[in-house]
């Protein structure tokens, strides 16, 4: 296991120093779920919520936490994303949607942690705005699918790293 890169030598917390790396092409992808009961699958699905398009607005808050990744997470860099696309799969039989989110970038750093903060405040976004009628709502399996460019080169899920 490779050490971790974000304490010094004497254990003490800092921002891994990025100046001296390359600038690439950076993506990464996540992805994660949220299940619910059937007639909160049918509200959202069928864009009859109350408080309105449900995944229209989940997909403004996800868009919006990618770009404010690093005001969250502490040791994280703030980068200049160039693209951010948030999709989401329905699955009738489970009464689940999955969302998946693509980041990309040019620069220093890479873009996974902001990929899987737009996953989970969307996520979080839908269990907000239907929580008034299905408190049970279960988000799960929120990880990494890809990550591309970089000094540590590609890697996807499931392939023991290569990608």
């Amino acid at each position: 296991m490779s050490q971790l890169t974000h304490f010094d030598t004497a254990g003490q917390a800092h921002m891994v120093d990025v100046g001296a790396k390359d600038s690439t092409h950076r993506v990464a992808i996540a992805t994660g779920t949220i299940t619910m009961a059937p007639a909160t699958f049918a509200l959202v699905r069928d864009g009859n919520a109350k408080k309105g398009d449900v995944l229209g607005i989940a997909r403004v808050a996800g868009i919006m936490a990618t770009k404010r990744t690093a005001d969250l997470i502490p040791l994280c860099h703030p980068i200049g994303l160039t693209k951010v696309a948030l999709d989401y799969e329905l699955d009738e039989a489970s009464h689940s949607i999955q969302c998946t989110v693509r980041t990309e970038t040019r620069g220093q750093t890479g873009v996974e942690m902001e990929a899987l903060t737009g996953v989970q405040v969307a996520l979080l976004t839908i269990y907000d705005m239907c929580k008034a009628v299905d408190r049970g709502m279960v988000m799960t399996n929120v990880r990494l699918l890809e990550k591309h460019g970089g000094k540590s080169g590609d890697w996807a899920a499931g392939t023991g790293g290569a990608a």
